[in-house]
């Protein structure tokens, strides 16, 4: 069945930037980078040499080549294998890694804020992820810049050349000795570019602004290395939860008619790794919650994406989207009269077998605009909730130390909440800091403070039974959050925060691995 092509598009910049899809966080970050370089502009990247030569291997080679013939480097032609070794594991992202039919370099890892000068743009796509990481930042400008001036370290960007004064590691100088000789002329001005939005979701924006600050508090105490990793680690981690309040939130806004509703999401963590312990059967039911939730959130981008094309409004600036809000929850004349043209229009170019299928269930809604929605939903809502799926399981970093979300093989085991140590090491790192009057300090907590800020902070429930929710919590629920809380403290010990040799409680502390 045929609709116009404009009104099958489901993404919209006002309420979430990016396309559906399964998207590398790796890429996510090249592409933040060419916007924070940019100022949100994506600039078109020229083929090498005028030709349509994929950057490969050879390429990488070839310019330490010229550079050791220049005197620049020394030792490529001595130890060309560890060079390889080197450019491969440290230096480069690959897709189909190992398979060397298949085999092929997307892009330079995102180490320094200049990387992406050097890639095969097709293969490094983000589908406009990092557009909504850079409405997020824009939400403070100032850790928005901080961020930049970080990741551009060791780069005059007024010369085009390497600052060795700022000590940088050696892997952001093979970084920058690679793109050094690309002339900006290898890109050319764009119109395509984020655009002045602010996110639906404000609160969660300045949230994700104050994780960055915290983090980039640590540049000059953590290497580069884990710091970049660290970054990785919340960036996807604040879009996976940026994504799930939206599924929770966006339907509430519609009933209630405006964007400020209360934000009560919450999700219970499994902490103990095991398919089989009593928190996992409260971890999958928030799973399942979510994957249940998300058709009526597609219906409901379906529904503002429908107003605005009838109050004829863009989709680039946030006033439009609180019109389109008051708009689906009002229902006026002019919508309804809008949208029974449409179905007149739509349903006058169908066969009669068309016509049979749509009226078994538009026989059921009571509204043209009801009936137009649901077709939408009939023709494109089982795609964008499959590619939905894969994208927050990316984002979660699913069945993976830097995610929290796991799945297991078997239907036993189905999607639950969880928590990695390496998302645990980064989170804990950055809210083992407190405000002494206006300036962050390290300081020792305990395992209760840190469930607690997890809990009000995030939404992540460690220990339920301080929740409201959990209030008339059974026997089964206190053993299992017992179990939980355990397990969250075997974890602590296991990544080096937390000790409890001594039998006296005040010294039960969880400590700062790096200090502030």
């Amino acid at each position: 069945m045929k609709i116009n092509q404009q009104e099958a598009i489901f993404r919209n910049e006002l309420i979430f930037a990016a396309d559906a899809k399964a998207v590398n966080v790796e890429n996510i970050l090249l592409n933040l980078f060419m916007l924070l370089n940019t100022n949100g502009v994506r600039p078109k990247q020229l083929a090498l040499s005028g030709t349509r030569k994929e950057v490969d291997l050879e390429t990488m080679k070839n310019i330490f080549r010229v550079l050791e013939d220049r005197g620049e480097v020394a030792g490529f032609k001595e130890n060309p294998e560890a060079v390889e070794n080197w450019l491969r594991c440290n230096l480069l992202n690959m897709v189909n890694r190992g398979k060397i039919d298949k085999e092929k370099i997307s892009s330079l890892r995102p180490i320094h804020l200049e990387s992406y000068k050097l890639r095969n743009a097709s293969s490094a796509r983000d589908y406009n992820t990092a557009d909504q990481v850079y409405y997020m930042l824009n939400h403070s400008p100032n850790v928005r810049d901080e961020l930049r001036n970080f990741l551009a370290e060791g780069w005059d960007k007024s010369t085009n050349k390497i600052n060795l004064y700022e000590g940088i590691d050696v892997d952001s100088l093979g970084i920058l000795m690679l793109i050094k000789d690309i002339k900006t002329g290898g890109f050319v001005a764009s119109s395509a570019g984020v655009q002045n939005i602010k996110p639906i979701l404000e609160k969660q924006a300045e949230l994700f602004c104050d994780d960055v600050r915290r983090l980039l508090l640590y540049k000059r105490t953590i290497p580069r290395n884990v710091l970049l990793d660290y970054l990785k680690i919340i960036i996807a981690f604040h879009l996976s939860i940026y994504v799930q309040k939206l599924i929770y939130l966006l339907p509430k806004m519609i009933k209630a008619g405006v964007k400020e509703v209360e934000d009560d999401w919450s999700i219970v963590l499994d902490v103990t790794d095991n398919f089989e312990s009593k928190v996992a059967v409260i971890a999958n039911a928030d799973a399942e919650k979510m994957n249940n939730s998300l058709l009526e959130y597609i219906k409901s981008t379906f529904q503002i994406n429908a107003a605005l094309r009838m109050l004829k409004l863009e989709k680039n600036n946030s006033l439009n989207l609180d019109a389109a809000i008051a708009a689906v929850n009002s229902r006026k004349t002019d919508l309804e009269i809008y949208y029974q043209v449409q179905w007149d229009n739509l349903s006058s170019s169908w066969d009669e077998d068309d016509k049979e299928i749509v009226n078994e269930f538009a026989v059921y809604e009571d509204s043209s605009f009801n009936k137009y929605i649901e077709l939408l939903m009939r023709l494109r809502g089982n795609y964008q909730y499959r590619y939905y799926i894969q994208m927050i399981d990316n984002f979660s970093n699913k069945n993976n130390e830097r995610g929290f979300i796991a799945q297991g093989r078997s239907k036993k085991h189905p999607r639950r909440f969880v928590l990695g140590t390496r998302l645990l090491e980064a989170l804990t790192q950055i809210n083992l800091l407190e405000n002494q009057g206006g300036t962050l300090r390290s300081k020792a907590i305990s395992i209760e403070e840190l469930m607690e800020i997890f809990r009000k902070r995030y939404g992540l429930i460690i220990n339920g039974l301080e929740d409201p929710k959990f209030a008339e919590a059974d026997l089964n629920t206190i053993q299992a959050f017992k179990e939980n809380v355990g397990s969250f403290k075997s974890k602590l010990r296991q990544i080096g925060f937390y000790n409890d040799l001594s039998d006296a409680f005040i010294l039960q502390k969880i400590r700062p691995r790096y200090e502030i």
